[in-house]
């Protein structure tokens, strides 16, 4: 099957998204319409917010599909309108089998990890969080159990030291685009072949909640910092810092590292400032912190912070 011949229907909401939708039509594919999010209000103007992908089909001439609901007849009857041969599923919501059992060759998706591993909505973040040294990008048929069905491909990158949630995501999607192309280039040349995925044990990867994000400093240094950097530069990392007048206010922490001159003896969550550079103790000893943004304020570095601000503790959670 010659790509101009391949009709396709692509679902996806954000920038992760659209490197592989931006691939897919620069090479030529014919995709029939894109299905996306609808606009969201936000602000005090609640000022409609379109997703990144809808911007993007609205710049390249794309038909734009915002369905409320997934199983109403008017989304259904237009998909089975467009009678597209491929579905392509990436960074979106769960799809019920009258829609990804629609295309004749079926509904892949890609997904930001190795699977089985981890399975969920925020595997980029998750896999930091937890200390992962490698993660990967995964393309997959959909089925009825959500991120179970049989793998078409895997390809692995490592998770490097200094690594946070922002620098792996521009990474796997940059992999993730050069791997949805070489998916349906197989689909279209009949050498595409799949496989179950492997048994055993997964770990979830569900969304991010903003208690999340919160700092648990009783943790290990460790453990905190792969916590900042797993939630960097977004949604951040927080907890409510006291200054020496007694004031508290929240503080996302968007930056830091585990020195070997770290400070011993502080209690968790107490904080010391030596110069310019600002500490904070855990269950083992004490994390740097290197950048932060105090709530309504701009994201500056310690030095910057610490001329307005004299903290003392972060308060536990």
């Amino acid at each position: 099957m010659n790509k101009e011949n391949l009709k396709i229907v692509f679902f996806g909401t954000p920038e992760f998204a659209v490197a592989s939708l931006d691939r897919l039509v620069a090479e030529g594919y014919d995709i029939k319409a894109v299905v996306t999010m609808p606009d969201k209000t936000a602000g005090r103007g609640h000022k409609l917010i379109q997703s990144d992908v809808k911007k993007y089909a609205a710049e390249h001439g794309l038909e734009v599909l915002q369905p409320e609901k997934l199983r109403s007849e008017e989304f259904l009857s237009r998909l089975r309108e467009l009678d597209a041969d491929l579905f392509i599923v990436i960074a979106f919501r769960m799809l019920p089998e009258l829609v990804w059992g629609m295309p004749r060759l079926g509904t892949f998706n890609l997904h930001a990890s190795v699977l089985p591993k981890y399975r969920g909505a925020a595997p980029i973040n998750r896999a930091i969080m937890n200390g992962e040294v490698e993660t990967g990008i995964t393309t997959f048929f959909l089925n009825h159990e959500i991120d179970m069905g049989d793998i078409i491909d895997v390809r692995k990158t490592e998770i490097a030291p200094d690594d946070n949630a922002g620098t792996l995501h521009d990474r796997l999607m940059a992999m993730g685009a050069d791997m949805v192309s070489d998916t349906v280039g197989k689909i279209c040349d009949g050498t595409l072949t799949t496989r179950p995925q492997p048994e055993g044990e997964f770990i979830p990867a569900p969304k991010i909640f903003r208690d999340d994000c919160a700092v648990k400093w009783y943790s290990a240094s460790a453990e905190i910092h792969n916590h900042i950097r797993g939630l960097s530069p977004y949604p951040a990392a927080f907890s409510t810092l006291e200054d020496e007048t007694g004031r508290t206010f929240d503080v996302k922490i968007l930056t830091s590292s585990v020195p070997d001159d770290a400070p011993r003896g502080l209690a968790p969550g107490e904080t010391v400032a030596k110069g310019r550079r600002l500490f904070a103790g855990t269950a083992d000893g004490a994390v740097e912190i290197l950048e932060l943004q105090p709530s309504g304020k701009k994201r500056m570095d310690t030095a910057a912070f610490l001329l307005g601000y004299r903290p003392v503790r972060f308060l536990m959670k």
